[in-house]
């Protein structure tokens, strides 16, 4: 009877079958996954080659896209595009072409979403194939976004003007004035003014500037526009609608910049034979209110509001100008002076706002006193330019000028008791001087107060007389 002899094995055995265990482990999921680098839209980032197809993570796609997971889809948006994916944790089959994926609109085969180590990868060649990207194996090519063409249409209550873009990018309207300016974030395009044949949109102006276009046109008064996107397969659109079929969607509190309240007070002084102050207000509103702006006196030849009305006429005005003449028994004074209001306001808000840090529309509420530093420096430049020289003084006892939220400002004519102040006062020359100057430097004041606002509302803002 033959005996049989089991082999003795050596005693490091055990060792040496998980050491190759492990090798072959290694062996295989170096066949399955490796690191890589990439050039992503610039950058030099990681990837990974998993079945010799090249992924990146959520965490690496997150500065050029929006990825997000909802359930068992991952949802990429970016460059106006909308992609879903499926995660298929199977990482085989998702580096497969048979999965059906969305781009946008259309449901094509491609490969998939998967996971790695509970991270989140998504294939490259799909996501330059729905967002309209290059792509090569290490290198992920987004172009710059450009502008193709420009259409409009003519229509009853608005006019449309339409921006054909290679692909969508950020923008930002506001509105200045009656001006509209849209600035579209890293587009690149001819700059030229292109006409169209609305009545509400006859032109528009395209300018590069720096890396950004930006598109501007007239606002019409009683108009209003809107601007919205519209992706489509291979490139985006931007839509402006403008025309009094547009709804005016503005902050009600922006509309004092594009249609601002103007308040002349002209006080009552007897003695000249004639009402200077009234008739220097009269002119100054007519000549205003003939260039589209909204001017209110404070009183006529036979009435005249009382404190409580002119007090709240005060805190509406974005331009309170009270206009007076200097007198006091025996006093030698006389000249022209123009008086900004010192010391804080009566009214609590005005003081809380004007001392506060910078608040949504603050300013548009709350002027913080530059702006009757500047009004008053204009209006002594145009009484300088008309043959009169203005003093500059302040003053903390008039009413409604410390009532007054925006510019306002103190207008003494000159003095009663001065002889050679009756003599100028008592011609039609030295009256227009006056009357010239006070609008064209309220004119001028606010239209630069609405050219330079962040957000304002659309209305008739005039022009300097």
């Amino acid at each position: 009877m033959r005996r049989f002899r089991t082999a003795q094995l050596p005693p490091h055995w055990p060792r040496l079958l998980l050491l190759s265990a492990a090798l072959l482990g290694a062996g295989l999921a170096g066949a399955q996954l490796a690191f890589s680098r990439l050039n992503l839209a610039g950058r030099d980032v990681q990837s990974i080659n998993l079945y010799g197809a090249e992924y990146a993570s959520q965490t690496t796609l997150s500065g050029l896209l929006s990825v997000e997971r909802d359930g068992g889809v991952a949802r990429v948006e970016g460059l106006g595009h909308v992609l879903l994916l499926p995660i298929d944790e199977d990482q085989a089959r998702a580096v497969t072409d048979f999965n059906t994926v969305q781009l946008d609109a259309e449901r094509v085969k491609a490969r998939s979403a998967t996971l790695v180590n509970g991270n989140l990868y998504l294939p490259l060649d799909t996501l330059a194939r729905g967002l309209g990207a290059t792509y090569a194996p290490g290198q992920f090519t987004v172009a710059a976004p450009t502008l193709q063409g420009v259409s409009s249409r003519a229509g009853r209550s608005s006019d449309r003007l339409v921006l054909d873009l290679s692909r969508d990018v950020e923008f930002r309207d506001e509105l200045r004035g009656t001006e509209v300016r849209i600035t579209l974030s890293g587009l690149k395009g001819d700059t030229r003014r292109y006409t169209t044949r609305g009545a509400f949109l006859p032109s528009a102006q395209v300018t590069q500037s720096g890396e950004n276009l930006v598109v501007t046109f007239t606002l019409p008064q009683s108009s209003g526009y809107r601007v919205y996107p519209v992706v489509r397969a291979g490139g985006a659109r931007l839509v402006i609608d403008v025309g009094p079929g547009i709804p005016v969607t503005v902050p009600a509190l922006t509309q004092r910049i594009g249609r601002p309240l103007i308040v002349l007070d002209p006080a009552r002084v007897q003695g000249l034979g004639r009402d200077v102050t009234l008739e220097v207000a009269r002119r100054a509103a007519e000549l205003l209110t003939q260039a589209g702006w909204q001017v209110r006196l404070t009183r006529e030849q036979t009435s005249a509001l009382g404190l409580n009305d002119k007090l709240a006429l005060a805190r509406q005005s974005d331009v309170y100008l009270a206009l007076d003449l200097g007198r006091f028994p025996g006093s030698p004074r006389g000249g022209v002076t123009v008086y900004e209001p010192s010391g804080d306001s009566p009214a609590q808000y005005v003081n809380a706002l004007r001392g506060a840090a910078t608040a949504p529309y603050g300013t548009l509420a709350v002027g913080d006193g530059g702006g009757t530093r500047r009004l008053s420096e204009l209006l002594r430049g145009e009484l300088r330019g008309g043959g009169v020289t203005a003093k500059q003084g302040s003053i903390n006892r008039v009413l409604t000028l410390g009532e007054t939220a925006q510019a306002a400002l103190l207008m003494e004519l000159g003095w009663t008791g001065n002889a050679q102040d009756r003599t100028n006062l008592g011609t039609d020359a030295r009256l227009q001087a006056f009357s010239v100057a006070v609008a064209r430097s309220v004119a001028t004041y606010l239209t630069a107060r609405a050219n330079n606002a962040s957000q304002v509302a659309q209305g008739s803002a005039g022009s300097a007389p």
